[in-house]
């Protein structure tokens, strides 16, 4: 099983950023996915989810109304939009099943 993280880099305030997660060896379509984030110094913490169970979508109230979580079956992929970045969206996004979890992929806001 692998989940490959990918689309992060460096972006001023206010700008944007879609990150992908594809996925071998196991179907997104049948689990939960979801986006996590660590800052330095501070503990992972979710930032949006989608549930297995019903398919209803969960999103921290601190991304609320900026991100937005989506995953292609077809291409067994995951993607998280980030609008209206702020610095302190500055963290290692990991994407994950519950289960496996990729890589991390640096995202940096900073002007």
């Amino acid at each position: 099983v692998q989940l490959q993280a990918s689309g992060g880099g460096s972006v001023q305030p206010g700008g944007s950023l879609r990150l992908s997660c594809a996925a071998s060896g196991v179907s997104l379509g049948d689990n939960a996915i979801g986006w996590f984030r660590q800052a330095p110094g501070r503990e992972r913490e979710a930032v949006a989810c989608i549930s297995s169970v019903d398919g209803t979508t969960y999103v921290a109230d601190s991304v609320k109304g900026r991100f937005t979580i989506s995953r292609d079956n077809a291409k067994n992929t995951m993607y998280l939009q980030m609008n209206s970045l702020k610095p302190e969206d500055t963290a290692v996004y990991y994407c994950t099943t519950s289960v496996y979890w990729g890589q991390g992929t640096q995202v940096t806001v900073s002007s």
